[in-house]
């Protein structure tokens, strides 16, 4: 463990009201004291009080800011040392001359995440609950935060120790009856075995069911639109991103690139992509463009497929359904303010499953029609976030994958009779994958690399 004393801004850069640098470790009282200027020291304040005064350069006797300086003692902080936040205002220059007169008296600059490391480091949190922390800051609805808060609040992490300590238990029962037979222990037989294994692989079930929901939910839906030229897919893009995002003109093959925006629909974050009209062309600039648009195609999660109610169907149309085979497709049939000219039952027939909504995007109509369709597709009902435990990091539910071809493994064994000391080393196996997620097993280079992903200062 690290002892020294590190700093950095825990607020964004740029000018504001308030600005924070955060100071945390043995030292943090001192060096404070050294450029802190009030009534009292702050070595003589209470803890989680919050100090009048300013700071000033103890060289030169300049002050530089006008603070409030907040003192909070070990071991109730974020990260269970001595902590000050010094609170002046938002300005690049006067909060950069405090973080350099915070270094001159000794602190280091802390490395990203650092600040949460620790907590982790010295037990505060484990490592799920320090993840669900730069999920809530990189929330973009409202279910996405509730999802994080979740996971800071542990309801993962109490979910994961007590399938470890159903195992734990399996295996310690298992050891007695292998060491010290002559103990009148109850006889670990396959039928206990079985039942406690298949305990523990049903609550993996059930947490591996809310991954897509809590995956979504965290990084965002990727959301492809795709249609021949001036069908209307920039004006979808601009509907539901409530802002003119990308240039309308009737001219075909406006659209050059892959336009990438994030909106919320119905509290599902879409990583929206609004392509270039894919069709043949000579344009240079636009064949590249047409090409990106198919391989955004390929990666893409949904894909909304845009034509026009106006126009017969064409070849060109009919490859957007093959080349959008496959994935989780919604049709929309947009310009429905216009003569119809499109054979719908032909639409209705390449479609087959896929939902087809009809629009007017010039008036505004079928958008809310869209968004529930989105919804639906992804999450049938209601989302209640507060109510379940959600999966929503790609580690856990790797792990969590990895943990269930264990515990599936173990089973097989116990179907198949195998001696019980051998089934154990499966349900071991288990135990260690969980505790992955949260910490409890996991090695100091992926700490390093998990923690680096934070923000400065968090």
């Amino acid at each position: 463990m690290e002892l020294d004393t590190i700093t950095a801004i825990s607020t964004a850069m740029g000018e504001g009201a308030i600005a924070i640098i955060r100071i945390s470790g043995n030292d943090a009282i001192q060096i404070s004291d050294k450029i802190y200027r009030g009534k009292k020291h702050l070595k003589d304040v209470e803890s989680h009080t919050i100090n009048y005064g300013h700071i000033v350069d103890p060289e030169t006797k300049e002050k530089i800011e006008e603070v409030m300086v907040s003192v909070l003692l070990s071991p109730k902080t974020f990260t269970r040392e001595d902590m000050v936040e010094i609170n002046c205002h938002g300005g690049i220059v006067s909060v950069n001359r405090i973080l350099q007169l915070v270094l001159k008296e000794g602190a280091r600059l802390a490395e990203p995440g650092e600040f949460t490391k620790r907590a982790f480091l010295n037990g505060r949190i484990d490592l799920s609950q320090a993840e669900g922390v730069m999920d809530l800051i990189r929330a973009k609805t409202d279910r996405a935060m509730n999802v994080a808060m979740s996971q800071i609040e542990g309801k993962l992490s109490k979910r994961i120790q007590r399938l470890r300590q159903a195992l734990l238990e399996t295996v310690a029962h298992v050891e007695v009856n292998i060491d010290y037979p002559e103990y009148d222990a109850e006889e670990m037989t396959l039928e206990i075995l079985k039942e406690k294994a298949t305990f523990v692989k049903n609550d993996i079930d059930k947490l591996l069911q809310t991954a897509q929901q809590g995956k979504i939910l965290r990084e965002g839906l990727s959301t492809v639109i795709i249609g021949r030229p001036n069908v209307g897919k920039s004006s979808l893009l601009n509907n539901l991103v409530h802002d003119n995002k990308a240039i309308v003109t009737e001219i075909a093959g406006t659209t050059r690139d892959v336009i990438e925006e994030y909106v919320n629909v119905r509290g599902v974050p879409l990583r929206l992509l609004d392509t270039a009209g894919i069709r043949e062309t000579e344009d240079l600039v636009e064949k590249i463009g047409v090409e990106r648009s198919r391989k955004v195609v390929l990666e893409a999660e949904l894909v909304l497929l845009v034509l026009n109610f106006n126009e017969a169907l064409t070849d060109s149309d009919e490859e957007l359904f093959k080349i959008s085979e496959g994935r989780d497709r919604i049709i929309v049939i947009n310009k429905t303010d216009l003569p119809e000219k499109i054979d719908i039952d032909k639409v209705k027939n390449l479609a087959g499953n896929d939902p087809i909504i009809t629009t007017s995007l010039l008036k505004d109509e079928g958008v809310d029609e869209l968004e529930e369709a989105i919804k639906l597709l992804f999450f049938q009902g209601e989302l209640e976030s507060n109510d379940l435990t959600y999966v929503s990091n790609s580690r856990h539910i790797a792990l969590l994958n990895e943990a269930l071809r264990a515990i599936n493994e173990a089973l097989q064994a116990i179907e198949a009779g195998m001696p019980v000391d051998m089934i154990q080393i499966d349900i071991t196996k288990t135990w260690d994958l969980l505790g992955e997620v949260i910490g409890d097993s996991v090695h100091e280079s992926l700490i390093d690399q998990l923690f680096s992903q934070f923000c400065l200062g968090k």
